[in-house]
């Protein structure tokens, strides 16, 4: 049994870094997945719906707070071993996108590009980029003036706009450049 790994949010300046684990069951369609980045938003909402139906899956989420003490690394390796840990079910092998080794005691590999090359891997992406730009619609409600309905927390000009003129939001990652240049 293979989960796939993936994370999403390791670049943006505000918010959390979101990571999914993706079991898929041997009889899914699996038409139609691939790397997040790659698909319209309509289509990775519906594939989102498809997934988290059928197959299992998890989510870790880590906070921009806990970023700043322990690094966007270090946060993206604890949001995928928390995703890993919530399964419902203990895989036998994790792919994992990227050159990254987790420490859990599952065999496991990293691959490079693996959102491209796994579907397991594309189908976490696509949990954990859905997952993600849903919190960060969440928090444009809480903080409208970033506009992360749109940047989704990426450094986008409007957004690092922003950052001058209202300076970094509670959610925002205050050791990231782009920010703490801001931080008071």
């Amino acid at each position: 049994m293979v989960a796939g790994v993936d994370e999403a949010g390791r670049g943006p300046l505000a918010g959390p870094v979101v990571a999914a684990a993706v079991v898929l069951p041997f009889e899914m369609d699996l038409s139609g997945i691939d790397d997040s980045k790659a698909l319209s938003n309509k289509a990775r909402q519906a594939l989102y719906k498809y997934i988290v139906r059928v197959a299992a899956t998890a989510v870790g989420i880590i906070e921009p707070t806990i970023i700043e003490q322990i690094n966007i690394l270090e946060a993206s390796r604890l949001a995928m071993v928390t995703a890993v840990e919530k399964l419902p079910l203990q895989p036998d092998y994790l792919l994992i996108d990227g050159p990254i080794r987790l420490d859990v005691a599952i065999d496991q590999q990293g691959i490079i590009g693996g959102d491209r090359l796994s579907v397991s891997v594309a189908a976490a992406s696509i949990v954990a980029k859905v997952t993600r730009d849903g919190i960060m619609q969440e928090l444009h409600g809480r903080f409208p003036q970033y506009g992360f309905h749109r940047n989704k927390g990426y450094p986008t000009q409007d957004h690092r706009k922003a950052i001058v003129e209202f300076g970094p939001s509670p959610v925002h990652r205050k050791t990231f450049r782009g920010v703490k240049e801001f931080v008071t």
